[in-house]
């Protein structure tokens, strides 16, 4: 459940960042109903999320139930994160479309190593591994937040391609075996 209580914050940062989405998407000003779509699933997601996270965070971990609550409540993440990534992305963020089925593949991986390591018998190697892909489908939907919010998004292990449509360059193949290498 650590990993869980460390990501939380993270989570509810994010869906204040979310309220700012339709401020950021009403500003277009054509015929908006696939993003005002898209808008309104996004905004259904995060308050999801962020009542999920609230359930989790008031499970009594001392609670003979605390292993089925945190699983219950582990699931209905996963379905809102499914639901999520199957959401029809309008051309304008087309670029996340990768994002959030990478999100949603971590989360159900997530949940499944945890039922793991809470159904049965306690396994530590489990949750550890289960934490990992938790925090890595919450890192997904952070990039994503930043691309709603018209930020490149940064950090470890993130690299960001642009198009410039009057600058066109070749990609050397070499550069990209010889980063894996390392």
């Amino acid at each position: 459940m650590n990993i869980i209580n460390q990501t939380v914050k993270r989570i509810t940062v994010l869906f204040l960042l979310s309220t700012f989405i339709p401020a950021l998407l009403s500003g277009c000003g054509k015929d908006t109903t696939e993003l005002d779509t898209y808008k309104s699933n996004m905004e259904v997601f995060f308050t999801t999320i962020s009542n999920l996270n609230t359930s989790i965070n008031s499970i009594d971990a001392t609670s003979e139930d605390a292993s089925s609550e945190l699983l219950g409540y582990l699931d209905q993440m996963n379905e809102a994160f499914q639901q999520m990534a199957s959401y029809e992305i309008p051309e304008e963020f087309s670029s996340i479309e990768s994002l959030a089925t990478e999100s949603a593949e971590y989360m159900e991986k997530a949940v499944s190593t945890y039922h793991e390591a809470y159904d049965g018998e306690f396994d530590e190697n489990s949750e550890n591994l289960a934490g990992q892909y938790y925090e890595r489908a919450n890192n997904r939907v952070q990039y994503m937040i930043q691309i709603f919010h018209g930020e490149v998004p940064s950090g470890e292990g993130v690299s960001v391609t642009t198009e410039d449509t009057y600058h066109l360059e070749s990609i050397d193949p070499n550069a990209e075996s010889s980063e894996s290498d390392n």
